[in-house]
């Protein structure tokens, strides 16, 4: 006998029976007030009149499906799979799309096999993305090159359920075979994207790939053009980069297109999930923002779980997966305050406290696979000075809020005949050293918007090859950054001349730690009160390094390798080609 059927008929006892509930139907965009009743992990039925070995009383409290992520890097977070879960799982996050290209830049495969398998058994389900990127592009330099045998392998151990985002968009509009080769080796499975800026015919380039989908769009023109195109929007709301206020008009001004669009993070910090949420804060944003919170609804659970394939989950439906949340009122406002959270039909969350009893369990403790490589090859503060070769330089121009910089010509300021940082008009040196094979090559730029007044800042956190990054208002303090660098093996820090004023050691592969989500906000926070005693103004600094060293953004990166600017080609000089 099909015991679900039976108890979807009322003839058996269901495992549970979530009585007067408001729900959240995204099908009909109303609230309906029935029982849930769910059996063997999935929804039986909805309606009457069901008994329950377990019986809760939902006092007509909203109840909507379990809340899905569409794109966020975990290591982001510097927190372990098994610290992130329990964490999201706490502002009703039932599945999240991740795509684990950082750890695989700085670990290689075993990196990606630590995080699938810290991954089970978790109260959140992890669905990783194969990174299509390692590295981002030629011009970086990771622990190791993952080619297209590496995807297949992926996809045959089962680590992967989609490709990640292809961010070489350059390689896939140009037709290049080696980035072909790795959508074609992922087979048919959903195919991420990142093309920012990418429109008219060169998207018509990349869409023809079978990619369709994109997380990178900053206007309303450009996410208007690749909707139209077929794409699904993926729009970013993470720590620094805030993208949906912008994009929203697209889905208030027709609602329908929110069959195609969904609210992700890409990039979050412990800090942020701590203090305001997850996905259920974009949903305050979103209603906040004038969006229905029934169409704001559906762009954290079923538009994402039909991209994804998820066919069972998404929705409060029989056969479903029994994911759902219970809100503390009858409808979806602008507060969006959570009671409690169900993952497979068993209550994991009450009260803002994760039951792990109700929980499997995750008995994987083993530590994540080390680096090789111990970096010696450290420059001196002679090496890294610059001379002065022409009377205009190409700086990078960040922009708070945005991941977008712009390639600044500024006059240099010279000393002894050689360029140094600029404080007064926020000008500072900023160093990339690699770090996975240990052989001492180095770029040196300039970058404007950071707010370094004096000291410096360093990372290992540097997207995607994630080498050693620092920024600062004199050499002194940026050799010294950079040798506690080495020292901890990958990290955060700052400096002051000679003198570390605050480091947090990042011991798995340089990018998260083994400590608990409270513990990694407070050192967050920490690295950050000391970046602003040098001068950094700026909200999120740490992130806002990190990508100042990805090769696939427009406009001007510094890599490893040098300066970078994608939409001319590669690499750039630090010297513009004309004279003022």
């Amino acid at each position: 006998m099909n015991r679900l059927a039976a108890a979807a008929r009322g003839d058996i006892p269901s495992d549970l029976v979530i009585h007067n509930a408001r729900i959240a139907n995204i099908f009909t965009q109303e609230y309906e007030l029935a029982d849930i009743a769910v059996y063997s992990g999935k929804i039986a039925g909805i309606g009457q009149g069901y008994n329950g070995r377990v019986n809760f009383d939902a006092e007509g409290r909203a109840v909507i499906p379990g809340m899905i992520d569409g794109h966020i890097h975990i290591e982001d977070t510097m927190m372990t799979p098994q610290a992130f879960a329990y964490t999201v799982a706490l502002h009703g996050t039932s599945a999240v799309m991740a795509d684990p290209h950082e750890i695989s830049n700085a670990l290689g495969m075993s990196g990606l096999e630590y995080m699938f398998r810290a991954s089970q058994g978790l109260p959140v389900d992890i669905f990783y993305g194969a990174p299509s990127c390692v590295p981002a592009s030629e011009f970086e330099t990771p622990y190791s090159e993952l080619d297209m045998s590496a995807i297949k392998s992926m996809f045959d151990r089962k680590y992967t359920q989609h490709l990640g985002e292809m961010m070489n968009f350059p390689a896939v509009i140009a037709g290049d075979p080696e980035a072909w080769g790795k959508i074609l080796a992922a087979g048919d499975v959903p195919l991420t994207g990142h093309a920012p800026g990418v429109t008219g015919k060169s998207l018509n380039a990349y869409l023809s790939s079978g990619i369709d989908s994109d997380h990178e769009c900053t206007t309303l023109d450009e996410a208007r053009e690749k909707l139209s195109r077929g794409m699904w929007l993926m729009i970013r709301e993470g720590a620094s980069f805030l993208d949906l206020k912008t994009l929203l008009p697209l889905i208030k001004d027709n609602p329908l297109n929110a069959s195609r669009c969904m609210a992700v993070s890409d990039d979050i910090t412990a800090r942020y999930l701590l203090e305001r949420g997850h996905m259920d804060e974009k949903m305050r944003i979103m209603i906040r923002d004038g969006l229905n919170p029934f169409v704001a609804l559906r762009m954290v659970t079923l538009s994402p779980a039909e991209y994804f394939r998820l066919h069972d989950r998404g929705v409060i439906a029989p056969g479903k997966i029994a994911d759902f949340v219970i809100l503390d009122s009858e409808i979806m406002d602008e507060n969006f305050k959570i009671s409690s959270v169900w993952k497979d039909g068993r209550q994991i969350v009450l009260d803002n406290e994760v039951f792990s009893v109700a929980l499997d369990g995750n008995e994987y403790s083993a530590l994540a696979p080390a680096s090789k490589v111990t970096v010696t090859n450290i420059p001196t503060a002679e090496d890294i000075k610059i001379k002065a070769e022409g009377s205009v330089m190409n700086v990078i121009g960040v922009t708070e809020g945005t991941v977008i910089t712009k390639t600044l010509n500024v006059t240099p300021k010279i000393e002894d005949g050689c360029v140094i940082p600029d404080a007064e008009n926020d000008i500072a040196k900023i160093m990339v050293l690699e770090r996975h094979r240990n052989t001492g090559n180095f770029s040196v730029g300039f970058v404007k918007g950071l707010g370094i007044k004096r000291g410096a800042v360093g990372s290992s956190v540097a997207h995607d090859a994630h080498n050693f990054v620092v920024a600062g208002a004199d050499d002194i303090s940026i050799i010294t950054a950079l040798n506690k660098l080495a020292e901890m093996g990958g990290g955060l820090v700052v400096s002051d001349g000679e003198k570390i004023t605050s480091s947090f050691a990042l011991p798995i592969g340089g990018l998260m730690s083994y400590l608990p989500p409270e513990k990694v906000a407070e050192s967050l926070v920490e690295m950050e009160n000391a970046a602003s005693k040098i001068g950094i103004e700026i909200a999120h600094p740490f992130m806002v390094l990190s990508f100042l060293c990805l090769s696939v953004i427009p406009e001007l990166r510094i890599t490893d390798v040098g300066y970078i600017d994608i939409t001319k080609g590669g690499k750039q000089k630090l010297f513009a080609d004309f004279v003022r």
